[in-house]
Order: structure tokens, then sequence, then C-alpha cells
């Protein structure tokens, strides 16, 4: 299964490198959500509570929204335009202002149609070779699988330090997504900085659970993570069109030496 979110850093070129190595848990935990490809490729069966959790209040609205008034969600696309002036008017809204339902659709909207699907100064992407992203008449087909998929997921939105407080057990799983190394500001201001990777190391030493975390290749992040089992995988990156993916190497870093296939 697929997401059906478009988000800045979003794993679904190397869900399937990553998934094989997960270790036997009974709890699944991610902790950076973002379009949580891992969660939807992932086999549900073989975690017996999903968590997924995200610091980002208007994503964390739309994953409940579609999970619990998915009908409702669904029936104000029938009266938007797929327009460079609707875009922007969305864009000025204060989500603050809106309804749960009304802000879903707001975040949701900016995301399809947003070049790069960039969180901070969203800006309306247009091209003469591709269709738009969001189809209007699609909309109900492509979400109701999801709907069915969050059904039985837990829907967070804590500080990444406060879930590993509270969910750390011995049977728990945690994928650790955090903003790329040189990119920490891509998702909002004051949200992580430099001196979190830091912070984010020493918490990872001292959990009961297994981890995997998933990060760009540098010297810093080898350096800093070097007491942990490190496998360099390469990828794609990419932004505003398949013509422009670029292959990269990225580090999968876990507390824990995963089987052999």
């Amino acid at each position: 299964m697929k997401s059906f979110l478009a988000y800045m850093g979003g794993k679904s070129l190397l869900a399937n490198k990553i998934i094989p190595k997960i270790p036997e848990h009974k709890c699944y935990v991610e902790v950076f959500a973002g379009a949580a490809w891992l969660m939807f490729k992932k086999d549900e069966a073989v975690s017996d509570v999903e968590i997924i959790n995200d610091i980002n209040a208007d994503l964390v609205t739309l994953y409940r929204v579609v999970k619990h008034h998915l009908e409702e969600f669904i029936r104000y696309f029938k009266w938007i335009l797929v327009s460079r002036d609707e875009f922007y008017r969305f864009r000025k809204e204060d989500p603050e202002t809106l309804t749960d339902i009304q802000r879903a659709v707001r975040f949701y909207y900016l995301l399809k149609l947003g070049y790069a699907a960039r969180i901070k100064d969203p800006s309306f992407s247009i091209a003469t070779t591709s269709k738009p992203r969001l189809n209007l008449l699609r909309i109900e087909e492509e979400l109701s699988a999801v709907h069915l998929r969050l059904s039985r997921v837990y829907i967070e939105n804590r500080a990444y330090n406060e879930v590993f407080t509270r969910f750390d057990k011995p049977d728990t799983f945690f994928y650790v997504d955090p903003p790329y190394y040189g990119c920490e500001d891509y998702y909002g201001d004051g949200i992580f900085d430099r001196s979190d990777f830091v912070k984010l190391r020493d918490i990872l030493s001292g959990i009961s659970g297994r981890f995997i975390l998933s990060i760009n290749d540098g010297d810093y992040i080898r350096d800093l993570f070097k007491a942990f089992h490190i496998e360099m995988v390469e990828t794609s990156y990419s932004a505003g069109g398949a013509n422009k993916k670029k292959r990269v190497n990225e580090l999968l870093i876990m507390n824990f030496t995963p089987k052999k296939n």
C-alpha cells in the first residue's frame, strides 16, 4: 500500500530496503511520521499496536480527519477548483481559525498542488507535461483504503523526546526519520535544529526498545552515531519532477544487527 501524501523527505523509495530489517516487536512507532511510508507499506499484521507521531499539527489533523471523517472531508472537494488563485487563498488562511475538517482540506490541497510538497512557503506547481497531482474525481477512491488502514493506528502530536519517554518498552520498535542534516528548518522554524541530533543520539543510547534511524550520509552523522550499527544504502532524492532525481547514499543506524535475508 502507498501513502496518500507527497511529503518532503518521504521514504517512498527507501521503505522497501528498511522494512526487511525491522526486528520482531509488538508496538510499532514512527517518531517523525511525515507521509508514514513505512507504516503504509509494511504488513500491519506484524505489529500488535501501531503509533504514528508528528509535531506538525496540520499533518496530524489531516490523518485524524481521514481516519474519522472521510465522507465530510471528501464533500468539501466538490466545491474546489484546481487553480493558482485557490491555492494562494488557502495559503493565506490561518489554520487556527478553521474547523478540523477545513484545516485538513487546506493542508491536503497545499501539499498535493504545491511545488516539491514544501511545508514552508509553499508555491503553486503547474507544468505543461503532467496532470495535477490532485484529481478531484478520484479522491474518495484514493482515500478509502487509507481510511481503513488508519482505523487501528494511534495518531499522536508530540515532541520527539516525549514519544520515546511514553512508548519505550523492550518490545517497542521505533522508526526514526528526523529532518536531514543541513535541512533542519525545512519543516518550520524552531521545530528541530542542529543541536537536536545530539539530543536524539543521547535518547537513543538509553532506550530499551529497538530502532532504525534513517539520515543523509555525512562525516558528522557517522561520527555522532558511531556507537551504533550503521549501514549505507543507495536511494534517490527528487523534488519538482522525475527528471530531477539524484542518486545518493543514506545511512540506516540501528541499535541491533539486522538479520541477513
